[in-house]
């Protein structure tokens, strides 16, 4: 066995180079007392004791064409640094552990029923619908939500009302063709086109051609003397 000088590994009898680090080993020679394999710069023999020393240099000597060249050995691989791992410091009894792994119960890992889907009709259940109370009657008209042009008047040949205003007390002072409501979104607009005796808005005129936007509590009377009124809701 030969050990290696700078590793310290131990190496097979009759290794010219380290298995490990492939650093050159020392000549081994058997020793002439015992015949024990010693390094040949050894002094003594480690079996028997016997002074290397006192034996003639020709028989310690090895012939240079048994020596392997220098230039045909590899490079020693220097292994690298081992790494310390960082230590594991675990909190006390009064230290929170920060964001803990937490697994959820049978209860929360259960699948969630899936809400039923609402029918067509809710969407415009959301929306916001607008109605006309008549004051003289307490009779409620409710705006219908499919148009964007809703005509108020009396029935005629030329453009049917959408609110027929013609069984209310006092309908003869409204026109056929008297008023008309705007929707834009969730936007009412009331304007006049062309009635006889006019459109008033909180008894306040409003000229022909102009448009007013409505808000819930507006007074709307269609023709003069306030005679057959609404209040505008939503």
């Amino acid at each position: 066995m030969i050990v290696c000088p700078n590793c310290n590994h131990a190496n097979p009898d009759g290794a010219v180079q380290c298995e490990a680090c492939y650093t050159p080993l020392p000549v081994s020679i058997a020793c002439p007392n015992c015949g024990a394999t010693v390094q040949a710069d050894a002094s003594f023999c480690g079996q028997c004791g016997y002074n290397l020393k006192s034996v003639s240099a020709p028989m310690l000597s090895t012939p240079e064409s048994s020596l392997p060249d220098p230039q045909d050995l590899p490079d020693p691989v220097v292994p690298d640094p081992l790494i310390q791992p960082d230590p594991i410091i675990l909190p006390t009894e009064t230290e929170a552990i920060p964001n803990p792994i937490r697994f959820p119960t049978e209860a929360e890992a259960a699948p969630h029923p899936v809400a039923a889907q609402p029918p067509a009709f809710a969407t415009q259940l959301q929306q916001s619908f607008a109605r006309l109370l008549n004051l003289q009657t307490s009779t409620i008209i409710e705006i219908p939500p499919s148009l964007t042009v809703v005509h108020i008047g009396k029935p005629n040949d030329q453009i049917p009302p959408d609110i027929d205003v013609s069984g209310f007390p006092n309908s003869e002072i409204v026109s056929r063709i008297h008023a008309d409501i705007r929707v834009e979104g969730e936007t009412y607009y009331i304007e006049d086109v062309g009635s006889s005796n006019g459109t008033y808005i909180n008894n306040s005129p409003l000229p022909m051609g102009n448009r007013h936007r409505l808000r819930p509590g507006d007074r709307i009377s269609l023709g003069k003397g306030d005679k057959i009124s609404f209040l505008f809701q939503t």
